[in-house]
């Protein structure tokens, strides 16, 4: 009998189709033809087919915007949101507008023509995270902002495009998301009643039971989530309490560097290299004002969400809110838990 799930969080149901579910080895990505690639403007030896760079890792004796670099940082070339401008928020009738002011910038991980995250090392993926909170909390400075989300789509069905380079994504919002707000909606509720964090007891009960753990590793753990909206969604978080992704240490990147890598790793060879995205949730600047959440240092959770892109989204879920998952989630864990990289 199918199996209707609530996400303790944010209290969104999602349907688990037992009755239809699918075995894991019925998810593996079937082999396609890659198309010939033109010149690609990411590699090294090709800055200038790219706006010019705002960050980059690169030895003190090159220039900027030249070769020589181990990661780069560049202004999108068609950009969701554009630096320049003032919100002018204003009302029109009873709708709101405001101004499309954000950034919006390409994380290139690597001078090397690499496609997926997980054929880099477990160190320049350290370097890759490293780079995430150096450009939040630069961009945190600016006051028109209100957050910023991190996320990577790999493989052309999730959004990854047709150039095989290995590149990521950060963009900066005038406005909190609706899904971080949800989060936080429900971490604080959460907190409220029980004076815990819901991720931290959701981490203790998920290491106990061990059915849906997929790695505890370093300080981190990945699990396939109770109430997953995708196949082989894994979650990736941090074992000790922090809500600020940016708050880590040296080491604390490494040890994630070296989890994100081997989820990855797993999902690539268990799965045929499928397409994917994630996504950092990390709390949103704290700006004071009136209603300003004083607990959310001790209520939310930062965390990681990868979500392979093996089912498509239907007329059911869009008119009603449910994800459906054709396989338990129980099962996808054994399945990426025994999967040896």
């Amino acid at each position: 009998m199918p199996e209707l799930r609530k996400d303790p969080i944010i209290g969104r149901w999602v349907i688990i189709a037992t009755d239809r579910a699918e075995r894991p080895d019925q998810f593996i990505s079937k082999p396609g033809g890659t198309p010939p690639e033109k010149p690609c403007p990411f590699c090294e030896g090709a800055e200038s087919q790219t706006p010019k760079e705002v960050y980059a890792l690169r030895p003190h004796n090159t220039q900027p915007n030249s070769p020589g670099w181990d990661l780069r940082v560049v202004p999108s070339i068609a950009p969701f949101l554009k630096i320049e401008g003032d919100l002018d928020r204003r009302g029109k009738g009873l709708y709101d507008i405001m101004n499309g002011v954000g950034a919006h910038e390409i994380v290139v991980e690597t001078n090397q023509h690499i496609a997926n995250m997980a054929d880099l090392s477990d160190k320049q993926i350290a370097k890759v995270l490293k780079c995430y909170a150096d450009r939040i909390i630069d961009l945190e400075k600016d006051k028109r902002f209100k957050y910023v989300l991190v996320f990577k789509n790999y493989g052309k069905s999730a959004g990854g495009g047709s150039i095989r380079h290995s590149r990521s994504q950060l963009i900066a919002t005038p406005v909190n998301p609706k899904r971080v707000k949800e989060e936080l909606t429900g971490s604080r509720r959460y907190f409220d009643y029980h004076e815990r964090c819901i991720f931290c007891d959701l981490i203790h009960q998920e290491i106990k039971q061990k059915d849906r753990l997929i790695l505890d590793l370093d300080g981190f753990i990945a699990i396939s989530p109770f109430a997953a909206r995708f196949p082989f969604e894994t979650w990736i978080l941090p074992k000790k309490h922090c809500c600020d992704f940016t708050s880590q240490d040296s080491e604390s990147f490494k040890n994630l560097g070296k989890v994100l890598k081997t989820v990855l790793s797993k999902l690539k060879k268990g799965l045929n290299d499928p397409p994917f995205n994630y996504i950092i949730h990390t709390a949103p600047f704290r700006r004071a004002k009136i209603g300003y959440w004083k607990t959310i240092d001790q209520d939310y959770h930062w965390h990681i969400e990868i979500m392979p892109r093996l089912t498509r989204v239907a007329g059911f879920e869009w008119g009603t809110g449910f994800y459906i998952c054709p396989i338990i989630p129980e099962d996808a864990a054994k399945f990426l838990r025994e999967t040896e990289v």
